[in-house]
């Protein structure tokens, strides 16, 4: 078989039909083609526009981003397309501190297993509620997004982001289906080109396991706001920042709800504010400073 016809003959159906692309139908030889451009072209520049190519053979997306991510350092962008304008709320605003209560970047730091997700379906209870959602994520426009999560050695995490913009649909349930059956393909083929990646990160790559089970945002919580609040106090502020509410931090600390309610109205007092929104504030004000 001809490949490169096959492809030819596929694109060419494609681009004469605007407004309804026909995706290409996995095993079929036009897919056989975009796998092989993908694996010719690992540890080249080109991977990442060929495995772009792949996925949206089975379906459009409007966006997307990788980042690579390990413990408490800072993630590393590995990759995405986005305009200039584009690339300072997706990757540069993110890299400033709303990284640590992105849904995905904690799903990384539990260590979920591979595969893909949506975000709603593992973000807390009040995500949509929550001042990161209205201070950073309704920014992006986004309408809906999905995610690649799969390892590295030395615990390093890739989160393969698919997007989609407010003027497109969210993925179908048969969307979702079909790029979750390439997952397998999409893990071994990144996990082959961006294998150097544990290298790009400076701390504790190789030296000894950290004992600290504290979260990442936990450990931030506590280098802003010091002793002036408790340890419980600062899994509190932690979870609320995350998006939980009352009943659900309950929940994972094992404590009342009514508990919950008295040690934030406790950390408010002690810090002098009244709001989530002053709490959030105050978070992102200093966490560059904790961070430099």
């Amino acid at each position: 078989v001809d490949y490169r016809n096959v492809l030819f003959n596929h694109e060419a159906s494609m681009a004469s039909k605007p407004g309804r692309r026909k995706k290409i139908d996995l095993g079929d030889a036009a897919w056989v083609v975009l796998l092989s451009r993908c694996i010719d072209s690992i540890d080249s520049e080109d991977f990442p526009e060929c495995l772009v190519a792949a996925l949206k053979s089975i379906t459009d997306f409007d966006y997307l981003v990788c980042f690579g991510y390990h413990q408490k350092e800072q993630p590393i962008c590995l990759y995405h397309a986005f305009s200039s304008d584009e690339r300072v709320v997706f990757v540069d605003d993110y890299l400033k501190g709303p990284y640590l209560l992105d849904p995905f970047s904690q799903a990384c730091g539990r260590g979920v297993d591979s595969g893909l997700y949506r975000l709603r379906d593992i973000a807390p209870d009040r995500f949509l509620q929550s001042e990161y959602y209205r201070s950073y994520y309704v920014r992006t426009g986004l309408a809906e997004e999905i995610c690649y999560i799969f390892y590295l050695p030395n615990d390093v995490a890739i989160a393969l982001s698919l997007m989609r913009s407010d003027t497109s649909p969210r993925f179908s349930a048969r969307e979702f289906k079909l790029l979750e059956s390439v997952a397998p393909i999409v893990s071994s083929l990144a996990q082959r080109h961006w294998q150097g990646v544990p290298n790009w990160f400076e701390d504790g790559l190789s030296g000894p396991e950290s004992t600290d089970s504290r979260s990442i945002i936990e450990n931030t919580v506590t280098a802003i706001f010091g002793p002036r609040i408790t340890p419980r106090e600062t899994q509190v502020v932690a979870q609320v920042l995350e998006g939980h509410s009352s009943e659900s931090i309950s929940r994972r600390l094992g404590i009342s709800a009514g508990t919950v309610r008295i040690h934030r109205r406790n950390i408010y007092a002690k810090l002098g504010i009244s709001s989530q929104q002053e709490l959030f504030s105050i978070f992102f004000r200093e966490v560059r400073t904790v961070q430099a």
